[in-house]
């Protein structure tokens, strides 16, 4: 019964990606415009029909992807009226589906990801050291602070997934934003997933942070070495935290 435990917390993630989804669709349906409220947790659960802690994650996952803001005391609101379906990164359109099936499904080893991700990742430093904009830095800052308040893997991994994402962003390269989708949809496989969650810890997840936070204020500081190292010696972390290094490496079992 054990061995089905990943999965069934695999399958649990999809149901939870799908939610989100459909909040944004009930909320877009209702007429919700620009800067609308949503509604409160306990009544889209109920007009949804699933629980609180399914519309709680959910509304995580949202706000990680820029869909939504939530402040304190006041509500959920959606940040813009043409809001799309937050969803798993597809591979880029310029590889034909059945050539790079990348879904969620996919059994990527997690060291094949990091192995392309160290090559691609601190190269884009310096493109990112020179375009970011104002618009970027306070994304980054978002997702910073999102993280900052993660409290357990699930929320975390959101907010992990979602800084990366606006530190390549900040590229403002179209081409080098479709080649990272393909490593973000191989970040959602099962196998990833399965073993970031097996090897993951709360001292883990503040070493990861305080990464974050230097590859950011090397980003800001305009310093392409400083983000080239930062970024390196983040992702060296995570290699070697999921025993990833080796192609061989990486939770085939």
């Amino acid at each position: 019964m054990s061995s089905d435990r990943p999965q069934e917390s695999t399958r649990s993630a999809e149901r939870r990606l799908a939610l989100a989804e459909r909040i944004i669709t009930h909320a877009i349906s209702t007429g919700l415009g620009p800067d609308g409220r949503l509604p409160t947790e306990r009544q889209l659960a109920e007009d949804l029909g699933v629980t609180r802690s399914s519309i709680r994650y959910a509304l995580g996952i949202m706000e990680a992807e820029g869909h939504i803001s939530r402040e304190v005391g006041r509500g959920t609101y959606l940040r813009s009226a043409d809001v799309p379906a937050p969803r798993r990164p597809a591979a880029p359109p310029a590889f034909p589906a059945s050539a790079f099936p990348l879904s969620a499904d996919a059994a990527f080893a997690p060291a094949d990801v990091m192995v392309v991700r160290r090559l691609l990742e601190p190269q884009a430093m310096p493109l990112a050291v020179a375009w970011a904009t104002a618009a970027d830095f306070e994304e980054m800052d978002r997702c910073l602070a999102g993280g900052d308040k993660a409290a357990n893997y699930e929320e975390f991994e959101v907010w992990d997934l979602a800084l990366h994402r606006s530190i390549m962003a900040a590229t403002h390269s179209p081409l080098l934003g479709a080649l990272y989708s393909s490593i973000e949809a191989a970040r959602h496989g099962h196998i990833w997933g399965d073993l970031k969650r097996r090897n993951s810890s709360a001292e883990r997840r503040h070493m990861y942070q305080d990464d974050h936070h230097a590859i950011v204020a090397a980003i800001k500081a305009r310093d392409s070495g400083a983000a080239v190292q930062a970024m390196r010696g983040h992702l060296a972390r995570v290699s070697d935290h999921l025993n990833a290094t080796d192609p061989a490496a990486g939770g085939w079992q």
